[in-house]
């Protein structure tokens, strides 16, 4: 039996401050995955500097620079899971059947868990196929939801429990 494997799940940090929280759980993680929109690539080294693992892709306000270091869709097999990270899915109307057209049972390449960011809502659900959906929000830019947010995760025999962190009111930059 293998032991679990924790992770940090991250989105749309957009080049501000991370919290501390935040920091705190990057350090404790075997893997952290992050969902595109760093926007700087000062943000980017802070999380390979202080990650053990970093799993990421870029988003659609990342310039070339991040580009350049990072694919559109990040791939790993984490504790017999196969997990993908991709910035955007679209809408959150057809958001499951997209999601297996691309990921699921069917696709050239088949992933058990979508990590995805972009809208800044926490998302947690399953599509027919099969596929885990999972979006942590953003722990800098609350946007219109009431708190700022980011998961931590832990593999264990194959199976995905995520946890939600709402960040504590100042933490909660944005708009």
């Amino acid at each position: 039996m293998t032991p679990a494997v924790t992770l940090v799940l991250v989105s749309d940090t957009h080049a501000r401050t991370v919290p501390d929280e935040v920091w705190a759980a990057v350090d404790e993680a075997d893997l952290v995955v992050h969902a595109g929109d760093w926007t700087d690539l000062a943000t980017f080294e802070a999380f390979a500097a202080r990650s053990r693992s970093l799993l990421a892709c870029w988003g659609n306000n990342d310039g070339e620079d991040l580009r350049a270091r990072m694919p559109e869709v990040a791939r790993a097999v984490v504790g017999n899971l196969r997990i993908a990270v991709i910035h955007e899915t679209g809408d959150a109307k057809g958001r499951e059947k997209r999601a297996d057209a691309w990921f699921g049972p069917g696709s050239d390449e088949p992933a058990d868990v979508l990590v995805f960011g972009h809208s800044h809502i926490p998302w947690d659900t399953t599509t027919p196929g099969g596929v885990r959906l999972v979006n942590p929000g953003s722990p800098t830019d609350r946007r219109r939801q009431p708190f700022c947010t980011y998961m931590t995760a832990s593999v264990d025999d194959g199976a995905l429990t995520v946890v939600r962190h709402d960040l504590p009111p100042r933490h909660r930059p944005g708009r």
